[in-house]
This record gives structure tokens, sequence and C-alpha cells, in this order.
């Protein structure tokens, strides 16, 4: 079949973080809201913002908050189940219940559709935009992480990770940041890889929501208190902010705004 195996690493390197508490409350002020009743966001590099309506399609806006595209082929795939935008000129939209990945381009037109169900991957959670342009998609039948061209062909192959990792459990996302490959499990937390498939670390940082890597410091939240983890430092650094997260949907933070969808609308922040 043309599969590549990773080199993977049979140790674990797990790192102790020291965790500092911060006694500031993060301050910042709402700057826009967007209304709607909006089920996921996401935000691109450019700070194009992509909102997915319950009705399942999708809008985007410009950072001036104007509607420059709209993706409205709502009912052919079922329900989208996640977006990756890491690549402004390659949009990759998931369809769980149909095993289908289909891109966009930059205007929210199709570019390919890819039947997940050809290359026998059954069951993923987990898809995101490579560094080389392709595709990464965690099978959870088999416990292994693939990268897939456009084609669907798969180009690259881990050996199952429950051999390796005697704690292993199925990422729920997946971030190809700053030339590292992050895996995150609620579960048990980060799992850090290169690219050629051998692990770098582990940080046990388990029950994070709307996970981040940027500048490789790693991001999360549980219910109210943000969390920053510098792994250099052995670090971690947890916040309040003065914003009501309790019944968030999601948070993104872009820079220095903070970004909290609610049942009601996109709500967006800046630092005062």
């Amino acid at each position: 079949m043309g599969k590549i195996k990773f080199i993977l690493l049979f140790f674990l390197s797990l790192q102790i973080i020291q965790v500092i508490a911060s006694d500031t409350t993060l301050q910042y002020k709402l700057i826009h809201k967007v209304q709607g009743s909006f089920s996921d966001f996401a935000i691109d590099n450019l700070g194009n913002i992509f909102l997915i309506n319950t009705n399942n399609q999708i809008k985007k806006l410009n950072p001036q908050y104007d509607s420059i595209g709209v993706f409205n082929d709502t009912k052919r795939f079922g329900k989208i189940f996640s977006v990756d935008v890491s690549n402004p000129l390659k949009l990759l939209v998931y369809y769980k219940d149909f095993n289908t990945i289909i891109t966009l381009d930059r205007f929210l037109n199709i570019r390919n559709s890819i039947d997940l169900r050809k290359q026998h991957i059954l069951q993923a959670k987990a898809v995101a935009t490579s560094y080389d342009n392709n595709i990464w998609v965690f099978d959870e039948i088999d416990a292994t992480l693939k990268k897939i061209d456009d084609n669907g062909k798969i180009i690259l192959q881990t050996a199952d990770f429950r051999l390796l990792f005697d704690d292993f459990s199925n990422p729920e996302k997946i971030i190809d940041s700053d030339g590292m490959l992050y895996l995150y499990a609620s579960k048990n937390g980060w799992y850090v890889f290169d690219y050629y498939g051998a692990l770098k670390n582990k940080y046990g940082l388990p029950n994070w929501k709307d996970v981040q890597v940027i500048n490789k410091i790693l991001m999360g939240r549980e219910e109210e208190t943000i969390y920053y983890s510098e792994p250099k430092r052995l670090a971690l650094i947890n916040n309040k902010l003065n914003i009501n997260l309790k019944y968030s949907i999601k948070t993104i933070q872009y820079k220095k705004q903070f970004f909290v969808l609610t049942q009601e609308a996109l709500e967006v922040y800046a630092e005062k």
C-alpha cells in the first residue's frame, strides 16, 4: 500500500510541571457581538472568522466582521463535526457521521471530497491540516495516526499507540504547529511528536477544553480558569478572566482578543 511507518520512541518522557497560581484576573472588555445561533467557530491566522450555524451553514467574516463568504451545501454529508482553518487557502470540513472530509478554497467553494472509508478508516474523531498541506487523521479503530493526501491515499502511518503507551487514550484534537505535532486527549493530556512520529514529550494536563498551541505554549481551560503551559520553563500558569464563561460553548484566544461563543452570539473581547 506504500505506507511508510513512522519511527516511534518506545519510552515516555514525562515532564513535571510546576503550577504557578496567579492572583491576577485578566481584564477584557467587550468590543463586538455577532448575534446568531451558532454551534461552532474557528479563526484562521489572518483573523478571518468562520461561524457554523445550527443549520450547518458556514459563514466567513473578515476581521472587521463583514460577511465575505458563505458555504451552503448543508445537506449532502450531514452535520459538520469539525473545521480546520489553519491553512486559509485550504479549509477542512469534517463530517464524522459520513467519514468524509471536504476541502474548501478561500471563497468557500468545494475543492475536493475525501471518503475515509475507501482507506478503511471507519472511525475518526480528530483531523487537521499538516505542515506540508496534507491531512492528519487519527484512526480510532486501530489507534494509529495517519497522514493522507488530497486523494485520500495514506502516505504515513504510525504503529498502534495502544502497544506503545499503557495509558493511551484517543485524542480529540490534533494541532500541527511550530514544527511539532500535538495530540490532546482530555483523559491524559498532551502528546507531542516530531514530524517523523517520534515522541518528544508527554504532559499530563487532563480535562482541558478549547485547547490551542501558540508559539509552543499549550493553552486550554477548565470552566472559568484559563491555563498556559510553558514546557521549556516547566511552568503552568492559571488565570481567571473578568468574563463569565460558565455557559460558554467554545472559546478561542487570538492575539490580544478573546472570543467566546454562547447560545445567543459570538462575543469578542479585547485586553483592557
